[in-house]
């Protein structure tokens, strides 16, 4: 259900990014059968490349004593760090130049684990979140490496799953104007930024953490935003919380009529990781998943192998020193199965 669709100094101190810089062939498609189908996503105006940012910093305090000494964003859910399902949501929605924000102590882990992103054919950046002082901070925080460009927001311990999810992720970053966001509904919707809708479908209003609900619909930890959303989130002031509220810069947007909300529905799961029970609950989703289809949830080496990002060469390379594990031994039965689809 698509609802209608309108036409569409940093005050918190020198917040630097970092970017590796690599040199190998990203533009390669692998077999010749899937250049014709990337081709329009490889030969996009620059003024549409989208980049992506993963807010990974925080204290993680709900989840104590585990975020005592590693980031939540690191923590497995089964067989995958964290980190690894908003990866694979962003190289979804094709986007391949992210940005990864963490903690300034848990960055050189970031690092170790994922590199410069050129094994996957894609970009990593990496920016430190000083102290956490709301979602709106990444923009502030990203606002040099992002250069005018538009950009996917996703937050670090959210998991999406579903069929047609690609589908919806593609459409979302193909927008050229205003805000898209996903709307979810949820059993405790007081826990969420709630987005309430007119009788025609439209949004009207979004509340952080409402006392009393105005609708059951959640707005999921994945924005999508145009080039205006630095200029927006710099005129943001914290709220009586004293962060800068996500719920603050969509409902900028919403008052400009330039808010798209998508409503995912039934056959679609989201996954909110930030407490012990979420915890358990989305390793034990991803086990019963994998283990019933065969196939892997949000493994990042697979999508960017399946997206033309890397060729079938790059992820034997990737595949051949995990071999010893399921993870890797699942990467080369897919070069075996040999399809891409």
């Amino acid at each position: 259900m698509q609802l209608p669709q309108a036409a569409g100094q940093s005050a918190f101190g020198n917040l630097g990014w970092r970017n590796f810089t690599f040199a190998t062939k990203v533009d390669g498609m692998g077999d010749s059968g899937d250049a014709d189908a990337h081709s329009n996503r490889q030969q996009r105006p620059a003024f549409l490349q989208r980049k992506g940012i993963i807010l990974a910093g925080g204290k993680g305090s709900r989840l104590y004593p585990l975020t005592r000494g590693l980031s939540k964003q690191l923590m497995p859910i089964y067989d995958k760090p964290m980190i690894y399902y908003p990866l694979s949501t962003l190289l979804l929605s094709g986007i391949r130049d992210i940005l990864i924000i963490t903690t300034p102590e848990d960055q050189e882990q970031f690092q170790r684990l994922l590199g410069d992103g050129s094994d996957l054919g894609i970009t990593l950046s990496y920016a430190a979140q000083p102290r956490p002082d709301g979602l709106a901070q990444a923009f502030h925080i990203g606002a040099d490496w992002l250069d005018g460009a538009p950009c996917a927001l996703v937050l670090g311990d959210n998991i999406f799953y579903g069929h047609g999810l690609q589908r919806l992720l593609e459409s979302a970053a193909a927008q050229t104007g205003g805000a898209s966001v996903f709307a979810y509904r949820v059993n405790n919707p007081e826990a969420y930024g709630v987005i309430d809708f007119d009788a025609a479908g439209k949004p009207r209003s979004i509340e952080e953490k409402p006392a009393a609900p105005k609708s059951a619909y959640a707005v999921t930890g994945l924005y999508f935003f145009d080039s205006t959303v630095v200029e927006r989130a710099r005129s943001l002031t914290p709220s009586t919380r004293g962060e800068l509220e996500i719920t603050d810069l969509i409902r900028l947007y919403m008052d400009d009529d330039a808010l798209s909300v998508e409503i995912m529905g039934r056959g679609f799961a989201w996954l909110d990781t930030g407490t012990h029970a979420s915890l358990l609950d989305a390793a034990s989703y991803v086990r019963i998943t994998e283990e019933r289809q065969g196939l892997k949830i949000c493994c990042p080496e697979e999508i960017a192998w399946r997206q033309g990002f890397i060729d079938d060469a790059q992820l034997q390379a990737i595949a051949q020193p995990l071999a010893k594990s399921g993870y890797g031994e699942y990467l080369l039965r897919l070069l075996s199965e040999g399809a891409r689809s």
